[in-house]
């Protein structure tokens, strides 16, 4: 045998042997899970909202938990601590800025009511992200301390299947763990998209993963897209001061009815946000001085381009699966990635009998905390605590914390006409003014109230809809009475908190068939 005949023999020998070696150490890891104790009841991949409720409830029956949690930074290097989206980078953060701006707008309403404040009002970015963040922390501290006290092992690791009952931890050293798992949830979450089709776009734009975490204030901003995180982030940009623009292709608030987010836009563009409608960008360039050119076509093809501080993206968000390995170990995924539940009547069951997924990364369901802590609680109490109870996904309540608020629980107009025919159902409403907006002149033209209904007094309350002040406050309540199947006679006959913006709500009482004028005239 010549030598380099030798040389590739002994380097195909070894090979081969490292292969037989790898795969008899699978075998033996996969026999001894198999048929052996596995290390824990249930492993939790994600730390989220979700993840932590799940995996704090199936700790209190008693059983053996870990919670793997890992996140990658953003493209622009953003990283947050334990708690998921919500906590870090969506709704506790979003709600304070939120706040931020509707204190800016009450520092001048109270001009009219006699106090005497300065005309010059300015908010201070550092400042108030600074205690935003502190806050954040905290709740990062105040997790991992729950899971301690519960006696949930926690991981600070990326998480992915070897096989069905085990599960590779890997941290930020590259140190490996394994663990076995007779049962597993999936409770990833999704991360903002960033499109690579749109030159510069990827590489200059931020998302709301990185908008929380900025040091610096953002500047005159674009913000492309027409989801309930676009116009939120934009609301309260404006309101914080800053000259905001929203980019729109085509329609805003795509899953909530249209006659609403039209309200909410309008509030919006009066209120001094200004909106690019049936436009998209085409690319994104830096300039000399550091700021974004932004080229964009509208539906006729027409092309402009305009410059901007900051280009904030929200078109839309995937699941963090794609690591996972969920599909080579048999669980079924939708085109996009998220995890098809709904096998054996168990709606967060996947197609391997153990392995579940509750939250955002669940195919669809609302992608909401609130839905993702319950369903892992009830998940938690079905696995081991002897409970039949699954989560019910319909009458969600939910709220998009727009400069005007939008409440709603229950079906669209839209949906109850397919679902039911326009002839079927009643439609009450009425256009309100908050006291508050009075002494000071706020425009109230905004500000609505629709409720659907089956036809007939005692036809069931299918949709609740509210825009204004405080609407999610309002709204929660009406969500209990819409589950226990309130009805319109059982609405209509309540008594009404005066003067409050929810007595609105049981004081309702004309139709939109009968063509009345809609609007609220005194008590």
């Amino acid at each position: 045998m010549s030598a380099p005949m030798a040389i590739r023999y002994r380097k195909h020998h070894r090979l081969f042997s490292q292969n037989i070696l790898h795969k008899c150490r699978h075998l033996l890891r996969y026999l001894s899970s198999s048929h052996g104790k596995r290390d824990y009841d249930l492993v939790v991949i994600g730390g989220g909202s979700g993840g932590l409720a799940c995996s704090k409830e199936a700790a209190q029956l008693g059983k053996r938990v870990a919670v793997l949690d890992y996140v990658n930074p953003s493209p622009h290097g953003t990283q947050w601590g334990l708690g998921g989206t919500c906590v870090n980078v969506g709704c506790i953060p979003k709600k304070l800025m939120h706040q931020a701006a509707l204190l800016g707008h009450l520092i001048e309403d109270s001009r009219s009511y006699g106090w005497d404040v300065p005309e010059s009002v300015n908010n201070d970015w550092q400042k108030m992200c600074g205690a935003i963040q502190n806050y954040i922390k905290s709740l990062n501290w105040g997790h991992r301390v729950q899971l301690k006290d519960k006696n949930v092992e926690y991981l600070n690791a990326l998480g992915s299947f070897a096989d069905p009952h085990t599960i590779r931890a890997v941290d930020a050293k590259g140190q490996e763990r394994v663990l076995t798992t007779e049962n597993a949830v999936v409770a990833v979450g999704c991360r903002p998209l960033l499109p690579s089709q749109i030159p510069g776009m990827a590489e200059h734009a931020v998302t709301s993963d990185d908008l929380f975490w900025m040091k610096n204030s953002p500047g005159k901003t674009l913000v492309i897209g027409g989801s309930y995180i676009a116009l939120e982030s934009a609301g309260f940009l404006t309101g914080l001061g800053f000259d905001t623009t929203v980019m729109v292709r085509s329609i805003c608030l795509r899953m909530f009815d249209q006659q609403m987010a039209h309200l909410v836009t309008d509030y919006m563009e009066n209120s001094g946000t200004r909106f690019l409608k049936q436009c998209v960008p085409v690319r994104v360039e830096k300039n000399g001085d550091g700021k974004l050119e932004v080229q964009y076509q509208d539906a006729n093809g027409n092309k402009d381009k305009e410059t901007f501080d900051t280009v904030l993206l929200a078109v839309g968000r995937s699941p963090v699966t794609k690591q996972l390995n969920l599909s080579q170990i048999g669980v079924d995924l939708d085109d996009v990635g998220k995890v098809i539940g709904d096998y054996d009547g168990d709606h967060e069951r996947s197609s391997v009998s153990h392995i579940y997924a509750i939250g955002d990364v669940l195919h669809g369901r609302p992608e909401l905390t609130p839905v993702a802590i319950k369903a892992g609680k009830l998940l938690a109490h079905r696995l081991f605590g002897g409970s039949q109870v699954h989560m019910d996904y319909d009458k969600v309540p939910t709220t998009v914390f727009t400069p005007l608020e939008y409440g709603v629980v229950g079906i669209s107009e839209e949906t109850a006409n397919v679902t039911f025919g326009d002839s079927n159902i009643e439609v009450y409403h009425a256009f309100y003014v908050p006291l508050e907006f009075a002494i000071p002149g706020r425009d109230a033209t905004q500000c609505y109230i629709k409720v659907i209904c089956e036809k007939g007094d005692d036809g069931r309350v299918l949709g609740i809809h509210l825009t204004g002040p405080n609407a999610g406050e309002i709204i929660q309540g009406f969500s209990v009475a819409i589950t226990c199947g309130a009805t319109w006679r059982q609405l209509s006959s309540s008594i009404g908190i005066h003067p409050t913006t929810a007595e609105e709500l049981v004081k309702i009482h004309i139709t939109k068939r009968s063509g009345k004028d809609p609007t609220v005239t005194g008590c």
